[in-house]
């Protein structure tokens, strides 16, 4: 129904949707942008283009008896919403690409460096985390990124408990994640598809998107958890299902299995094999967006930040 004209309004129960297919393959894309859909009055959003660049925590903290006017001009002109840490990170590492909208945030060169992003955490700051975003909120949030390498490194994005890419840290949690290898990190059947890692007050689960992870390839990830608590992903547009079979226990050393797409289908009709929410989050568990990259040699790597956003009921 192209180039259709209405003389009224037009209404949809739910929303609506910009898509895209994929000629070669039939599959439909929805290129919907949280911020450019049309708003609920029901829920409260917010968006994150980063207009200003983040910067370390402590840049946003003025000493009035300083008289320091460099340092007044960086803090005047850091990003109020988010900031970045991470091993050996400095405020300069964060940069703006300009062949790339967002933000670029890369490491330093020692093992283990890491650049990560996250909602200023300091009382009364921003919204981005004095907001609550429990499970019971039936929260939505979103990114994309761009990652300039596949090697050497770990890359986690959702919604955590803290900052650590390790999936054994938090006992709660529902993120993506990438790992080139176990170094550092946790031993997986796979290293190179993204997964998606949930846990629910310290039961593991680990599902193997099955879409392989490129450098230089745009990744739009959504989270959304429903009024169950359970949560639906998306890559690029495109629902993948997320298991509920618990996996081994995350510790490390441990070699575990992640869910595979197909495996899933196998308990569920064709027609919905695709569109398997997890199981229910713990609930009246406050999570907070991080997104972060982490090497795993002595070189940096970097990871393009394009927005972020998220959503909420205004009210549970």
């Amino acid at each position: 129904m192209a180039n259709t004209t209405f003389s009224g309004p037009v209404r949809s129960e739910n929303n609506v949707q910009l898509i895209s297919k994929t000629a070669s393959t039939g599959v439909i894309h929805d290129r919907t942008q949280m911020s450019s859909k049309l708003w609920d009055a029901r829920r409260y959003y917010l968006y994150e283009p980063f207009l200003q660049r983040p910067g370390l925590n402590a840049i946003n903290i003025i000493d009035p008896d300083a008289n320091d006017a460099t340092a007044l001009a960086v803090t005047q002109a850091a990003n109020k919403n988010f900031e970045t840490l991470g091993t050996n990170y400095t405020t300069a590492l964060t940069t703006f690409p300009g062949t790339q909208a967002g933000i670029l945030m890369t490491t330093d060169t020692a093992d283990q460096d890491q650049a990560i992003l996250l909602p200023h955490l300091d009382t009364n700051q921003s919204a981005w985390s004095k907001v609550l975003w429990g499970t019971e909120n039936q929260v939505e949030w979103e990114c994309s990124i761009n990652l300039a390498a596949t090697d050497n490194q770990k890359v986690w994005a959702g919604l955590k408990l803290t900052n650590d890419q390790l999936p054994q840290t938090d006992a709660d949690q529902a993120y993506f994640y990438y790992a080139s290898d176990a170094t550092n990190g946790q031993a997986l059947s796979s290293f190179t598809p993204w997964y998606f890692i949930q846990s629910v007050n310290g039961t593991d689960y680990l599902t193997n998107t099955g879409v392989t992870v490129e450098a230089s390839t745009n990744y739009h990830f959504r989270i959304s958890i429903d009024s169950d608590r359970k949560p639906s992903i998306f890559i690029n547009g495109v629902q993948y299902s997320a298991t509920t079979t618990a996996a081994t226990t995350f510790d490390g050393s441990t070699e575990v299995t992640g869910t595979t797409q197909a495996t899933i289908a196998e308990s569920y009709s064709a027609t919905n094999a695709n569109t398997q929410k997890g199981p229910a989050l713990k609930n009246d568990v406050d999570l907070i967006p991080y997104i972060g990259i982490e090497n795993g040699a002595a070189a940096a790597e970097a990871l393009n930040v394009h927005y972020t956003a998220i959503s909420r009921h205004v009210f549970e």
